[in-house]
């Protein structure tokens, strides 16, 4: 269930790139050699409404799935926010429960969109060649053109407030215990925010995984290996003046992804453990 539940996540982000490259390009007379330029196009305007309405009826239909087989292959939806896991009940047979499973499902398919633009911000930071730097700026939108400092700061600001929204409800739902004082649901939402950052381990460790790999094995000239190499170097350039090359064999990406591994491991115990606390 959890694996469906990742795929139709997919599905529903392949649905927004496109609405989002439909947004930029509404005439389509701009077509950039990334995937999104690949992607058929029809008449904008009859179409501006029609992938936002599949995507909420992918969100619908498969909480009406989840409601109706979860029970059956007792499984308990989860979502991991980093310093913090949201386990919802098992579905049952009461309205209740579809009502708890259509919040799953919007909440899964907002987690996988923030975890997407969370990427792009990175990205964004990196500051590769083009054209995939056209790709990230039309996807990522108005912050791409903010300072290095406030992209810095967007996942925290952004964060914070977001789970101080959200933990009424949540509360509510019975999802997470009610905070004992406004101080703890204050600093919890402070430490998810700072999860928010755990995100980037991905696409740091995907961007290092690609440029080792590129690194022994030629795939010709594609600027999206440019892209890669000139990302990943900016991601190594702490390491730069340590010693990692032996004879021909180059360790820095090896290096560089073990150190993200254990800074993303250390920071998310810690955050948990926070977390945990406060929640006393």
């Amino acid at each position: 269930m959890s694996f469906i539940d990742f795929i139709l996540n997919l599905a529903g982000l392949l649905l927004w790139l496109n609405w989002r490259a439909e947004k930029a390009d509404p005439v389509g007379k701009r077509r950039p050699a990334t995937l999104i330029g690949t992607l058929r196009r029809a008449d904008a305007r009859s179409r501006h409404w029609q992938i936002p309405s599949l995507i909420a009826a992918l969100i619908g239909l498969r909480a009406l799935f989840y409601w109706q087989v979860g029970s059956t292959a007792r499984w308990s939806a989860s979502l991991d926010l980093g310093a913090k896991v949201l386990f919802f009940p098992i579905p049952g047979d009461t309205w209740a429960s579809l009502g708890l499973m259509l919040l799953f499902s919007l909440l899964s398919f907002g987690l996988t969109l923030a975890f997407w633009y969370l990427s792009l911000l990175l990205l964004s930071l990196l500051d590769g060649p083009e054209p995939f730097r056209t790709f990230v700026r039309q996807q990522l939108g108005r912050p791409d053109g903010w300072s290095r400092g406030h992209k810095l700061l967007l996942p925290f600001l952004a964060g914070a407030p977001l789970w101080w929204l959200a933990s009424w409800p949540l509360a509510w739902f019975q999802l997470i215990p009610a905070p004992a004082a406004e101080w703890r649901r204050i600093g919890e939402a402070l430490v998810v925010g700072a999860g928010s950052y755990l995100a980037w381990q991905y696409a740091a460790i995907g961007l290092l995984g690609l440029f080792l790999l590129n690194s022994y094995i030629y795939f010709g000239r594609h600027p999206f290996w440019n892209f890669v190499n000139a990302g990943a170097l900016v991601l190594l350039k702490p390491l730069k003046k340590v010693p990692l090359r032996l004879g021909r064999v180059d360790l820095a990406p090896v290096a560089g992804i073990l150190a993200v591994l254990l800074a993303a491991e250390g920071i998310g115990r810690l955050l948990v453990f926070l977390c945990r606390k406060l929640s006393v």
